[in-house]
């Protein structure tokens, strides 16, 4: 990040988005942070000064229009300081949305309390980005934090790591996401583990991830499945992974394969496939025009659809 910033504490890697770190002091220290050689630092607070210098620049670059409040977590600090930080950035013509990264609802629920939610409402829009990374951190709790903050105009998003041993199988991912979006919580990232010091036993490798994200897509609500990044070493930013659906291409053809494994054929614009007389399978019989699909045996969609024919024969 520090080859990022422009001045201390303010990271800017993308074009329209600016990150402040306002803060290092967190509810509780997770080991698998990203920011952990942070934690030794002798003063917990940012100093008047930096905060001047971070609003000075962010003013200065009318490119950037969402601006990420991030720490440590600000929610650790005084509800009269953060508001005085929120106040200044929604004065800057130019920012048109404030995130908030804290895993407070999750780690210290009851700092999510009326006075601190009508700040919140004062200068909206404003996002929370939260981090439950297990089903057994939904509590009543915790739902009732994000409960406050959604009934205050927040809208809430949850960023998961993926840790090896916690939550690094298909069916805990999909309760996780599932539960989320019970008490209205976007599932909106899935992170690789950080290659930071002291994690490797929570690291789990990419594929994992990837294997987590074809269990989910076609097997649960699409607007619960979160993408997929491993945030790229040397400041390289988020790069989204999933699946490969696309199987070929061609002038005239795309194949794709589904969820279930149907392999199909989907004609381009423009393009009008004329059957060959050639013997090709596989896919190649669906680029030559013979077939449309070819569908795995006994997939229980397809076990469904013939039981309804011969219910509507009888």
């Amino acid at each position: 990040e520090e080859d990022d910033m422009p001045t201390p504490g303010l990271t800017h890697r993308y074009l329209d988005r600016g990150l402040m770190v306002v803060t290092n002091a967190c509810a509780m220290f997770c080991r698998h942070c990203t920011r952990k050689r942070i934690w030794n630092s002798a003063d917990s607070s940012v100093n008047e000064s930096n905060i001047n210098r971070m609003i000075n620049y962010i003013k200065s670059m009318p490119s950037i229009r969402d601006v990420i409040v991030s720490g440590g977590d600000p929610f650790t600090l005084p509800t009269a300081r953060l508001e005085s930080i929120l106040k200044r950035l929604r004065a800057i013509g130019h920012v048109e949305i404030i995130r908030i990264g804290t895993r407070t609802p999750v780690t210290l629920p009851m700092r999510i309390d009326n006075e601190l939610c009508e700040i919140l409402d004062k200068y909206g829009p404003i996002w929370v980005n939260t981090q439950f990374n297990h089903p057994k951190e939904i509590t009543t709790e915790s739902a009732g934090a994000v409960n406050r903050l959604i009934r205050h105009g927040v809208c809430v998003n949850n960023q998961s790591v993926l840790l090896r041993g916690v939550n690094d199988d298909p069916e805990t991912m999909k309760t996780l996401c599932r539960n989320l979006v019970k008490i209205k919580v976007r599932p909106y990232y899935l992170f690789q583990c950080d290659q930071v010091l002291g994690v490797e036993h929570f690291r789990t490798r990419v594929s994992k991830g990837i294997e987590i994200i074809e269990n989910l897509r076609g097997h649960t609500t699409g607007f619960s499945i979160p993408t997929f990044v491993v945030d790229g070493p040397q400041g390289t930013g988020k790069i989204p992974l999933m699946p490969n659906y696309l199987i070929s291409q061609s002038e005239k053809m795309s194949v794709f394969r589904n969820y279930e494994g149907v392999v199909v054929g989907y004609r381009e614009a423009g393009e009008r496939i004329v059957s060959s007389n050639s013997t090709s399978g596989g896919v190649a019989s669906i680029l030559a025009g013979q077939r449309q699909c070819l569908v795995p045996r006994e997939i229980p969609r397809m076990q469904r659809r013939l039981k309804l024919a011969a219910r509507a024969r009888m």
